[in-house]
């Protein structure tokens, strides 16, 4: 039976064929059957995670908490220089300049992305807005969010980073962003369950190995990763005690 491999929904399609050719390198290198499976939202991938559907997983950091402290998931690998942040952006021709300039009742858009929403909501702070004051907007990925932003029906949008620069040019040029988090230590990590642990050591060092080799380094590029580096169960830990601090 193959083993079972996902990544957060929160990548947008221009990365799927990257995961692919990762995952079909993956096979190759450990011998095994591994089936790639995306899945549409947050919900339906932690539900497969509560099935025990999921063996591999590039987690969103607050999803990473309940895969190592609830499901015994280990830590492997995190992309090189490649940290979480989150954007607030508003409509270019919005005449909102700073977070303060932002009121009670602010129609926020925003997606299940759940480490970003809380990024967010942080860097709403200084406005003295929270959940209690603000008007929710959810929407299903970020080229809605850019949607909402661009017909005038959410006074900002929370975006992930990346997933704001994967927009084209032409849709970027009519948003304007208002502030981007610093945090750094926050990011998206290599997951594995414990069907596979008994091959942690020997998937790290691949991973770690794969700039050593051109057919390494091309699957890399289609990932729009400089490389791996390894990741220590304690490294896992800290960032998931952050979040909780960020959290509270």
């Amino acid at each position: 039976m193959a083993y079972q491999f996902t990544v957060s929904p929160d990548f947008g399609p221009s990365h799927i064929a990257g995961w692919q050719i990762f995952n079909t390198w993956l096979q190759r290198q450990l011998s095994e059957g591994i089936h790639f499976e995306l899945y549409d939202s947050f919900e339906q991938q932690r539900q497969a995670i509560s099935n025990d559907n999921v063996d591999l997983i590039y987690a969103n950091p607050y999803d990473a908490a309940m895969l190592v402290r609830e499901k015994g998931f280990l830590a492997i690998a995190k992309a090189s220089n490649k940290p979480d942040e989150a954007m607030i952006v508003v409509n270019a021709e919005s005449e909102i300049q700073t977070v303060e300039d932002l009121q009670s009742g602010t129609k926020v858009a925003t997606t299940d992305d759940p480490d970003v929403h809380m990024m967010g909501m942080i860097m709403l702070e200084p406005a003295d807005l929270n959940a209690e004051n603000i008007e929710v907007i959810a929407c299903d990925g970020y080229v809605l969010v850019a949607k909402q932003l661009l017909r005038g029906t959410s006074d900002v949008g929370f975006f992930l980073e990346e997933a704001f620069q994967d927009l084209s040019a032409m849709v970027k040029d009519q948003m304007r962003v208002l502030v981007t988090s610093q945090i750094q230590i926050v990011q998206h990590v290599l997951l594995l369950g414990p069907k596979l642990a008994d091959r942690k050591d020997e998937i790290s060092e691949l991973l770690v190995a794969m700039n050593n080799d051109t057919n390494g380094q091309g699957v890399l590029e289609s990932l729009d990763i400089a490389g791996w580096e390894k990741l220590e169960q304690e490294d896992i830990e800290f960032m998931i005690d952050l979040m909780s601090t960020l959290v509270e």
